[in-house]
């Protein structure tokens, strides 16, 4: 009865007048930011500590949790409308979003986003009311050879993220894992590919890296081709509107990867970034017209968004259950709980069960009120595509470098930045995708981290990966995943020669 009766007093907090204010301030705020391409959540957290020190914590956390998926609600329109990531986990949402908007569909593309943000959100935030406590134990029990495990399940997307040439595919996955090993190796303080450049002592910033290798990478192509006359498809909104087709077509995507994105979300170090690859890969391999994704799939766009906001949500079960940040987010809104006088753990829901369970009902009514603002909305957004083409360019750049600068204060990574630009066009050339650099940058670190620290902890005895069911399980799925379309590929490659033998 206890917990009900917390429940019930968080829905009291989160739905008086207060409790609706600071929502919608929170999502109004996180939606504006999560558009400008660097800024991401991250930064609108950190700018919300300092303005939120001394108000009532239950309300300042309320909002700032607001901020936070406002933010990956809001990041998902640039990635659409000018192929310019708002934050890390909108990079999977410009596969199939902004090919939506070069057709003239960007008023569609608008819409799935927001209804699968929305459905993404909402049924993560039910799983969290239902579960929090449970899960948390599920997260914590994850140790280095499980991730490791469940890093190269993820990097087994490599081949699904190609375009047909599973080389091209693996050279661009080499480029992402020779570019996340620049700069001082965590464990042994040995510095790698910096050639003795302090300024890479640090690494490359992932976000450097992704409004590099798309937003650059289309300016780029955009000054070269300027008579390109498709670049004018864009300026075609079209209707917002989705049919009863599209509904039944995104719903599938969006149900599955509301559970996907949400337990992904509860595993600390994993997040939204991870969990809208993951998505996007996993849709693409069940997918009966694999061959749509990457040119305009509204499954395509439809399962990253689900997966990031429920990634999101899911991220809060061990931030409010053990106090464990499960993103970059989460641990930047751990400090804001710590500076607000708020310890989270177990012993949060019990101490104060109207913080704990007030936070988990004001995402119910966030999700609403972001989806009631951004629908309405969205012809006025798009008209940003009406912009003529040298302004849009001069616009693209001018976030792009805005929002690195502000990641570091460093005109070394505006270098860098024009340098994966440079990088980004060549891949686009040469047909190399830049989806599995990305995938290999995200996961590499992990991937190498996790093992090494698996194989420290059993002091070098490779039963670790082994000797444990649930890594073998992750291990054996990771092998089918590459196995099988190989062999299925095998398969109709024989049927074809067969046949032509036959005529």
């Amino acid at each position: 009865m206890g917990g009900f009766s917390g429940i019930i007093e968080g829905f009291q907090v989160a739905y008086s007048w207060e409790g609706i204010l600071f929502v919608a301030l929170g999502v109004l705020i996180g939606t504006a930011i999560g558009i400008m391409p660097g800024l991401g959540p991250i930064t609108a957290i950190a700018v919300m500590i300092p303005i939120t020190y001394g108000m009532n914590p239950t309300f300042a956390l309320v909002m700032m949790a607001g901020v936070y998926y406002g933010s990956i609600f809001g990041s998902s329109t640039s990635s659409i409308l000018i192929n310019t990531p708002g934050a890390a986990s909108t990079v999977a949402t410009t596969f199939d979003g902004y090919p939506m908007a070069q057709r003239g569909e960007a008023g569609k593309a608008l819409a799935i986003a927001a209804i699968a943000s929305f459905v993404g959100g909402t049924v993560a935030a039910i799983f969290l009311m239902l579960f929090a406590p449970v899960l948390a134990g599920l997260a914590v029990s994850f140790g280095p050879a499980e991730y490791f495990a469940l890093m190269l399940l993820g990097m087994t997307a490599i081949a699904s993220l190609s375009d047909g040439s599973s080389i091209r595919a693996f050279i661009s996955a080499v480029l992402g894992f020779m570019a996340v090993t620049i700069g001082i190796d965590a464990q042994t303080g040995t510095n790698r590919f910096t050639f003795g450049n302090v300024n890479l002592l640090e690494g490359v910033d992932f976000l450097v890296i992704a409004l590099g290798l798309f937003a650059m990478a289309e300016v780029t192509y955009l000054i070269i081709n300027r008579r390109d006359r498709s670049f004018e498809k864009l300026s075609n909104i079209g209707s917002i509107r989705l049919s009863k087709k599209d509904l039944k077509e995104i719903s599938g995507p969006m149900g599955r990867h509301s559970i996907l994105g949400f337990l992904i979300g509860i595993l600390p170090g994993a997040g939204a970034t991870i969990a809208s690859f993951m998505s996007y890969v996993s849709e693409k391999r069940i997918s009966k017209n694999p061959e749509e994704f990457g040119k305009g799939s509204a499954k395509g766009l439809a399962a990253p968004e689900t997966s990031t906001n429920a990634a999101s949500t899911g991220s809060f079960v061990p931030l409010l259950s053990l106090g464990i940040p499960g993103s970059g987010t989460t641990a930047v809104l751990l400090g804001a709980f710590l500076v607000l006088g708020v310890q989270p753990g177990p012993l949060l829901v019990q101490e104060e069960p109207a913080l704990f369970w007030g936070i988990i009902a004001s995402m119910y009514l966030g999700n609403i009120i972001l989806i009631i603002l951004n629908l309405p909305l969205i012809p006025y957004i798009a008209k940003l595509l009406k912009i003529p083409r040298p302004l849009l360019i001069s616009l693209v750049l001018t976030l792009c470098m805005m929002g690195v600068y502000a990641i570091s204060f460093s005109t070394f990574d505006l270098y860098l930045l024009l340098l994966f630009g440079i990088v980004g066009f060549v891949m686009k050339s040469l047909k190399i995708p830049a989806a599995p650099f990305i995938l290999a940058f995200v996961l590499g670190d992990l991937l190498e981290e996790n093992f090494r620290m698996a194989l420290t902890i059993s002091r070098g005895d490779w039963m670790v990966f082994f000797g444990n069911p649930v890594v073998v399980g992750l291990l054996l799925l990771a092998a089918l995943s590459v196995i099988l379309p190989n062999l299925n590929k095998f398969k109709k490659k024989t049927k074809r020669k067969d046949l032509d033998e036959s005529m």
